[in-house]
């Protein structure tokens, strides 16, 4: 994709499907700059006014063999880049900008798809730098640089019952700096029958980042639509090994899990997190079983 693609300066409703839809097979996007022009929209969302949906920069929904190389995507209105019931799709040497204080400004949304690789991406956003999403499978993330942003988020899972699961998902040699929720699975408090297995987190760096590892399987805004305040989403097998840098919160390990189906088979192995302050960094762990190699820091609480 030779040049740039830009954006409106004003506020226009450009609904998401408007924003460059892809659904084809053997697809290559290549190079180019996106320059959506997003300030607009964020401006209008933040004083309160009935504002347009906005726009996702790009998205691929049924591609197979897919392939985004060498693209810069600045100011999305919305997320940058959306994978969609995929199979196949490599994504490599991308940028993804937005200011950290920009709305709803993914990097990288990733949900029904499989066999997706992500590669030397750097993204600074104002939301999650990748987020997984229901029906994921078999990706794989290597050395994405992320920061600002909310790291890499596995979910919002289990807002509604009949929804597939997460399963084998791989992050390694990334760095996270000035950012939250590096490493996130989060769940909603109600009950479902999804599921999160098989993942792992090798060779990362933190750098003043809020909450390094967080499991949280309560969350429900405003405590609405959670009946039995449990979640259903059934976490298991998720390892995270040679995890080091500093922590700006004091608890920098949380395994917050599901009384009703608590987090099982939980591996920490050479864990090595400092809290910037003086004090020495905490964990938390509530319904959850595991095992723990090699030093761990802060102390573990398996």
């Amino acid at each position: 994709m030779g040049g740039g693609v830009h954006g409106h300066d004003g506020v226009q409703d450009l609904r998401s499907e408007r924003a460059l839809p892809i659904e084809v097979n053997w697809l290559s996007v290549v190079g180019g700059n996106l320059d959506a022009k997003g300030a607009g929209l964020w401006a209008c969302k933040a004083s309160g006014q009935t504002c347009p949906t906005g726009a996702r920069s790009i998205t691929f929904n049924w591609v197979n063999n897919g392939e985004i190389k060498g693209l810069t995507s600045i100011n999305s209105q919305l997320m940058h880049i959306v994978i969609n019931s995929c199979k196949n799709v490599k994504v490599s040497n991308v940028k993804m900008i937005a200011p950290d204080l920009s709305p709803n400004t993914d990097g990288i949304h990733v949900q029904s798809s499989t066999g997706v690789t992500i590669t030397n991406a750097l993204i600074q956003t104002g939301d999650d730098c990748i987020s997984i999403g229901p029906g994921t499978r078999n990706l794989w993330m290597d050395k994405i640089k992320c920061g600002p942003g909310h790291g890499v988020s596995i979910g919002s899972l289990g807002r509604s019952f009949e929804e597939d699961g997460v399963e084998n998902v791989t992050l390694i040699n990334s760095a996270f700096s000035g950012s939250e929720n590096r490493l996130r699975i989060k769940t909603w408090a109600r009950p479902s029958k999804g599921f999160v297995r098989n993942i792992n987190f090798r060779n990362i760096v933190m750098k003043n980042v809020e909450n390094p590892i967080i499991i949280d399987q309560n969350y429900c805004p405003n405590n609405q639509g959670c009946p039995s305040q449990g979640s259903g989403i059934k976490i298991s097998q998720i390892t995270y090994q040679n995890i080091q840098g500093s922590s700006a919160t004091k608890v920098a390990m949380t395994f917050d899990c599901s009384h009703t189906n608590p987090c099982s088979n939980i591996k920490l192995h050479d864990i090595k997190l400092t809290y910037l302050k003086s004090t020495k960094a905490q964990s938390y762990c509530k319904n959850i079983a595991g095992s723990s190699a090699g030093v761990i820091m802060p102390e573990n609480c398996l």
